[in-house]
Parts: structure tokens; sequence; C-alpha cells
């Protein structure tokens, strides 16, 4: 992929000179980074049970004592980019049952709102080179509550909120340390790791501290598979030899112990005699029972462990350092070690300083430096070959025979080994393919060529399925997600192409040319009846809608989507615009652009017209897009729900400039003489015959009228407008729930700002009316859209009923700042998504600590679900930076 320099005042910065080097294949500076998993147990790679149940096959009681088979996990991690050796931090509080390796938290079937993470941790800082990464684990003195947690979250009802760790008590008096994990690279393979722990209670306090290194276990699936292997190699030094790797030295400091023993499963898991043998859990044993046979001294040994114990008095702090670096030994090691840590923390603040200097405000800046940070954090290695995983391993006995037909079969060909952006490495340690699209536009503000890496990656040979679908996520890689990764990969090219003065040409037709295949897929797999109106399933809207969309309908037939077909038009106008762009120096592409601008039109007008049908999407007396039923009996239904499936119209806009038509020709001519023969269509989406601001022209699927009365309820308090955003669901179905009735059955659909009550949808149902970000981006960008069409005279009513009219761009500033306003701190000095905890919200050893959740409460802000999802809620960042812009 060609890299475009960065201009002169970037090259001067380190970290962009990192950046530069890497692109240029100069140097590997990603070949370390935080690509440790932070749950590897309950996934589905590891998954090898006859019903495909995840969670149980392989709980986290097991994880300290089985290896993992597809990948690694660790507490505040990182490895090598192939994942073949790993490097993180172990903890003992001389109290725990369990020697503290990993993340704990609930499974899908033990929280009553879904799988959620126990644990109280912050990603504080990272650089896109990992050159600087730093994160803050917060570990209680009492012993961990694994039990309580469990056994608390079964009994509470989901009329009530979720048991978090703060619950318990354990916090209670400052009874705990606050362990700061830092890592700095001196070279691309030279990693210094910093951990300082500090007793924040008034009693003197015990504490063990282990770095651990281990060889990820590679060896054990295969027959005569080399393995790797670690020892002893002189005072205070281990040395780690791998056949691909090669040969990495590990310093030690004064006074610890060495423990060694095998990253491998533990005979006494599967009922049988451990023997003389050291397993995985050696380190646990030996800690925690006081077992010394079950560890060795030296090796050779593909797991080890840096013994430090000490008391620490009230207020202590205690640091330690361990340095792994490729080939010969340093010496000595840890000569200028903290002053190298502190440069490049140095250097850190000097990039963000950089991104955020037009950002006066301390909070925000702060804000979304974390939000970068969280971003880069979840960055994991994943690996999956899916006709290996569904047939098993030489060395092991078979899996059960309906595997072969069961979860995933269909994508045989699928074989991935990369590092990929996640959602979130605990609660989703796999991709998601349109949370992916989300995290790029974010990455591309800091590292765009990550970024289209990362969208290149989806579409690729070794993932999209020959028939041109984009695998969706591990769970259900055939399932149907928003298609937004043309949406994507355009808007990364718009932010490199600003920040440097020219895109990526070559990655722009190099991912279009696989878009068009996904089109197809699109087009011949969900458009039931051959109309342009799509039927997605599920798309990622959950708990939003009246039935289960990823399954047949309980009385048959099946939906018209208002949602699969607006993201069908968006899909064709975004593909439009890329064509658009490459025909400027290939006018080949002028042809395309010109199909993909009919597919639109054809699509806007199976969406607005009745047609024959007698039943459209638009519903004339609700002024509301809606789903609709299409039953056996031939039969049809409005499903008059108000929700943010009825706001997707809005993303499909696009607005092309007089000077582009006059650049390209071919283009303006085919479309003109389209329009002449069809004026219908040409007049469903716009007045085609009436250019906007600066001679523009609109293509959208709502005119202005129709526009204005969808937005009357969009900016409405009583129905989706919050303080903090967009709601997914009207709160006018708060008194008036929406009722469907068949048959006898009877189904009801209300307004619920927080957890979904329902388990209609299984274990995350929580679609129904909190406020979910990826959609609300879309929301405030489709409005600079329209304000780029209308201008400054086009006035909207915002609040609706407020007696105040403002322009279009004024509205999206105006959303952007709500959502803004979630993190930062209120004029009492409060952040939203803390809710009335006072312990995140008012003590000072909490402070400037922020989460990124993966929804939040639709009335108060407050943050739910998934609560270090960083990845498309990563999007605030995109959000201050136009503050930024726009204030400017």
């Amino acid at each position: 992929m060609p890299f475009v320099r960065p201009a002169d005042t970037h090259s001067r910065d380190a970290e962009r000179r990192r950046l530069e080097e890497q692109s240029y294949g100069m140097r590997n500076w990603r070949l370390w980074g935080p690509y440790l998993g932070d749950r590897q147990w309950g996934t589905v790679r590891e998954d090898y049970s006859e019903n495909g149940n995840a969670w149980t096959h392989f709980p986290h009681e097991q994880a300290r004592s089985v290896a993992y088979r597809w990948g690694e996990d660790g507490l505040a991690g990182i490895s090598d980019e192939c994942q073949r050796l790993c490097l993180s931090l172990a903890l003992w509080n001389g109290q725990d049952e369990i020697l503290k390796e990993r993340l704990f938290g609930l499974t899908g079937p033990q929280g009553t709102h879904g799988e959620d993470v126990k644990e109280l941790y912050w990603h504080l800082d990272a650089l896109p080179s990992h050159a600087y990464l730093r994160m803050l684990y917060k570990y209680p003195q009492a012993a961990f509550p694994y039990a309580s947690l469990v056994e608390e979250s079964r009994k509470r009802s989901r009329d009530e909120g979720e048991f978090e760790l703060l619950d318990t008590g354990l916090f209670e008096d400052d009874r705990y340390f606050d362990v700061m994990i830092e890592y700095a690279k001196a070279a691309e393979a030279d990693i210094l790791m910093r951990v300082t722990a500090t007793n924040r209670s008034a009693e003197p306090a015990e504490l063990h501290l282990l770095p651990q290194l281990f060889f990820a276990n590679h060896w054990s699936w295969r027959e005569n598979h080399p393995k790797p292997s670690m020892r002893n190699h002189g005072p205070n030094r281990v040395v780690a030899e791998h056949r691909m790797l090669g040969h990495y030295t590990f310093h030690l400091e004064d006074g610890a112990d060495v423990l060694f023993c095998e990253n491998e499963t533990n005979p006494r898991t599967r009922g049988q005699d451990p023997g003389e043998g050291v397993y995985k859990d050696g380190f646990h044993d030996r800690i925690v029972h006081g077992l010394e046979q079950a560890v060795r001294s030296d090796g050779p040994a593909t797991k080890c462990a840096v013994w430090h114990r000490r008391i620490l008095e009230p207020g202590e702090s205690w640091t330690i350092r361990v340095r792994l670096v490729r080939g010969e030994p340093i010496i000595p090691p840890f000569a200028g070690f903290d002053a190298i840590v502190d440069a490049r923390r140095g250097e850190a603040d000097r990039f963000y300083s950089a991104l955020q200097k037009d950002i006066p405000d301390a909070d925000v800046r702060l804000v979304q430096r974390q939000a970068l940070a969280g971003m880069i954090w979840n960055k994991q290695f994943y690996a999956i070959d899916v006709y290996r995983w569904l047939r098993g391993d030489p060395a092991l006995p078979p899996p059960p025979t309906n595997r072969k037909r069961g979860r995933n079969s269909d994508w045989r060909h699928m074989n991935a080994a990369d590092i990929i952006s996640m959602p979130d490495k605990w609660e989703y340690p796999w991709f998601a393919a349109w949370d992916l699209a989300f995290h790029c536009v974010t990455f591309a503000m800091i590292d765009s060529a990550f970024a289209k890496d990362q969208l290149l990656l989806l579409s690729s040979e070794a993932y999209m399925h020959p028939n041109g679908q984009i695998p969706a996520y591990e769970w259900n890689f055939g399932d149907a997600n928003p298609p937004v990764q043309a949406w994507g990969a355009w808007r990364v090219y718009q932010i490199e192409k600003e920040q440097n003065g020219v895109g990526d040409r070559s990655f722009l037709e190099q991912i279009f040319h696989k878009l068009l295949l996904n089109f197809a897929w699109w087009v011949n797999r969900k458009d039931n009846q051959g109309r342009n109106v799509f039927q997605g399933g599920f798309l990622g809207l959950d708990n939003i809608g009246v039935f289960d969309r990823s399954r047949p309908l309980p009385m048959g037939g099946y939906l018209d989507q208002t949602d699969g077909t607006a993201w069908m038009a968006m899909f064709a106008l975004n593909m439009m615009r890329i064509s658009l762009e490459l025909a400027l120096e290939d006018n080949a592409f002028e042809d395309i652009a010109s199909k993909f601008f009919e597919h639109f039109l054809y699509i806007a007008q199976a969406i607005n017209d009745i047609g024959e049908r007698g039943v459209g999407l638009w519903s004339e007396s609700d002024k509301f897009f809606h789903d609709v039923l299409n039953l056996p009996d031939g039969s049809m239904r409005e499903l008059k729900l108000r929700s943010m499936v009825g706001l997707t119209p809005l993303f499909a806009v696009e607005t092309l400039e007089p000077d582009m038509l006059k650049r390209l020709p071919n283009f303006s001519r085919r479309l003109h003489l389209f329009l002449s023969r069809r004026p219908d269509l040409a007049g469903l989406v716009a007045r085609w015959d009436e250019p906007g601001i600066g001679e523009r022209r609109l293509l959208s699927l709502l005119r202005g009228h129709r526009m204005k009365r969808l937005l009357l309820r969009v900016l409405d308090p009583a129905e989706f407008l919050s303080d903090h955003g967009i709601r997914s669901l009207s709160r006018y179905h708060a008194d008036n729930p929406y009722v469907f009735e068949s048959d006898g059955a009877r189904i009801d659909v209300g307004y619920e700002p927080g957890e979904s009550r329902t388990e209609m949808f299984g274990g995350n149902s929580n679609w129904r009316g909190p406020i979910w970000f990826p959609m609300n981006f879309l929301i405030v960008e489709a409005l600079d859209r329209f304000h780029d069409y209308y201008g400054r005279d086009f006035l909207v009513e915002c609040p609706t009923a407020s007696g105040q009219f403002r322009t279009l761009h004024d509205i999206a500033d105006d959303i952007a700042e709500r959502l803004t306003r979630l993190f930062t701190r209120d004029a009492d000095g409060r952040r939203p998504i803390y809710g009335d905890c006072e312990k995140l919200q008012s003590d000072p050893h909490f402070a400037g600590l922020v989460l990124f959740h993966e929804y939040f409460h639709g009335d108060t802000g407050k943050g739910l679900g998934a609560s270090h999802q960083t990845g498309w809620t990563g999007l605030v960042a995109n959000l201050m930076a136009r503050r930024r812009a726009s204030n400017g």
C-alpha cells in the first residue's frame, strides 16, 4: 500500500516518524503490541462441544489449567504480531483463591443482562505504534468475590441494576491497590515493562507482582510440531528460543524468584494423573497453595514468571521492571530504563498535543485521548482456521460429528491469523464487521494506514465468502450486519486526504472492487421479491423490533425492512461516490458510477412509493418509516413502531458538486438522460431541477418536506431527543407501547431507557431506548450533508416545540455536543456515564478515569452494556474533533 508522506511539521515528531518508518517498511514498530486477549475462555474458537455452547464448554474456572487452542489471554498483556510470545502481569494479594492472571466476568447465562466483565481497569494512554502503552488496574486487598458476583447476579431480576464489583464493598476505605502498567519501546523489539503498585488503604497490605513471559501453545495440537523453550541464562536473565520468532532475552531485576512451568493442560482437569509434570496452572499452585513441585527453578519450559513480593505501607508505591529484547542481552539492562519510559510518555504527550492543539478544554482533551487509547488497547491477534476447527486436530480426539454441520460450517474457506480491532477484548474478543467500519473512521485520525489495512482485511479472500458476503462476527459469520464498509472506506479516504493533502487512490480502488462483490451478494440474497426492498435480518439492531429478525417469523411470511432497504440505498450512494472519485483519473469508472446512481433511484422508489403493493414503508398517517409484514395469505401490515429503524433513511444522502459534473461529462450526460426519461424517479428523491447552495444537486431518500416531518420526531424530547443524544426507541412508547396481535398471540414493545426487561432476543436484549453511538454518528453526518445542499436559509425547529429554529449544521453540532457531554464533567463535576456511583464520580483516586460503554441510558446517560467497548463509542474522539472544527 503506497504511503503518503505527512507534512514536514509531523516528520519532526517522534511518533509520526515511527508511523512513517512503519509505512515505508523501514522498521516494524507494530511487531509488538497490545494484541493479547482479555478473555480467550468462553469464546467460539475454543468451543469443541457437541451443542455449541461456548460459555459452558470452556468456563473461567478452567482457564488457569487448560491450554488454549486458538489464542492466549492475560492481564494487561502484549504479544508479538503472530502471538507466539506473550508478556503479561499476574497478581496475588495473599487472600485470593485464584492467582489473578486474567480478567473475570459473568457469562451470558449468568448475568441478567448478558455477559459482563467484573473488574476495574482503564486504558489511559497509547501510541498507535505501541511505543508507549499505559493502563490502570484496581486490585482489591481482600479475596476477590468470584462466587458472590455470580450468585448475587443470579438473584437479581431484569428490573434491577447490575451487581458490580464496587457493590461488594471491597473498595470501601480504599482497601485496594492501584496497579499502573506501562510498556515502552527502546526499539521495535526492545520492550520495557514498568509496573507501579500503590497501597491506597490506611493499613499495610501484602502484594505479589509476577510479570509472566510465555509461548502460545502451538505444539499440542499437531504431531511432531517443534516446541519452543525458555530457560535461565546467567543471573537475572531468561532466554526464550522460537524457531520462527528467534532469540529473545528477558532481563529481570535483583531480588525476584524465577519460576518455570509449561503452557500445557494439567491432566488433572481431565480426571487423569498429572504425574511429575509442571503445567499451565503451576504458578497458581505454587503461589496460592505453596506446592513447590508445581514449578521448576529452570527450564526448558514454555512459561516463566518473575515473582516479586512485598508488604506495602499505607500510601506506599512500589515499582518493578523487566525488559524483553530480541537478540543478545543489553548490559546493563536497567541503566536509563526509567528515562526511556518517561521519554516515550513525553512523546505521547507531544503526539496528542499536536492532535488536540485547537481543543482548549483540558477535560475534553483527556476524554478524547483516553478514547483513542482504548481503541489502540483493543487491538487483538485473532486466529481461526474454520476448516481445521470443524475437522479437529491430528494430535487430539476428533470433535463431535455434528460440528461439521453446525456453527459456521459453510465458512470453511476462512483462515485468519491477523491483528484486528475488537469492539472490546473481554466482552467481544472477536471482530464484528460493521463495528470495524466505525473503528476505522476513528483510527484514521491517528493511524490511517492501520485503518485502511483493517478495511481491506475483511474483504480479502481469507475472510470474504466466495459468494461475496463479508463475515459478520464469530458467533455467526453468516449473519447480516449493516453494509457500512463502503461508507467506512470513503470516510477513511477523506480523513487521510484532509490530513495529507492527497488521498490513497490505490486503496480506494482496491477495496471498491471487493465491495462490488459484496453489493452483488446483498442484491442477490436479501431482496426477497426482486423489488429493491430488502430483508437483511438481524442487522445489528437486536431488541429494537417486534420480532427476532434473525429467525423465521412465528406466523410465517417475511418483513420488508426499512433499515435493510435504507442501508442498501446508503451502500449504493457510497459506491457511487467512490466511483466518481476514481473516475476523476480513470473514466472507466463513470459508467459504474451511473449504474450505482440508477440503482439508488430504484431503491428510493421502492422505499417511498406504494405502487401496486398498497402499503409502503413510509406511513403517511404516522409520518414515519416502518417495517411492513408480508403474511402468507398475501396481506400486509404496517408495524407502526417508532424506532431507530425508521431513522435509517436519513443516512442515504449525498450531494453532487457542479465542478465534478463538469469534470465527468459521460456520467453527467447519462445522469441527465436517465432523469429526463424517468422524471418520476427524480421527483421521489429531490427537486432535481432546483439546485441547492452552490448549484449542488441532492441525492436522498427524503425530500425537504418529508425530512422535516421525520426530524419533527427526531428532535422532540418526548420522542427521540435525549439530553445525551438520539434514543433508539421513541419515548412515546413509554406510555403508549406498541402492541402486535396475531392468532391470539400478543407482543408488546415499550420504551425502556436502560436494559431491556425481556428475554425474547436472548441474553443481550438491550435496544429498547438507550443511546447508541454509531447510529447517532451517522445522523450527525447526514444532517451535515443535507446542510451542504439546503444551506443556512433552511431552518428546522430544535428542540421540537421550543420555538428555536436552527440550521441543519447547527442541529448536528447540538447532537454531537449532547453525545460528548456523556463523558465530560458537568457544572457539578459529574460525568453522566457514571450515574449515581459516588466512588466513580467523586473519589479523588478515580478522577480522570473514563469508560466508554456499549450504549447509554436514554434518559440519564449512564453507561450500560460492555463497559470497555471503546470500539464504536470511540467515535466520540471524532465528535470532539468536530467540536473544535465547528468552534473554529
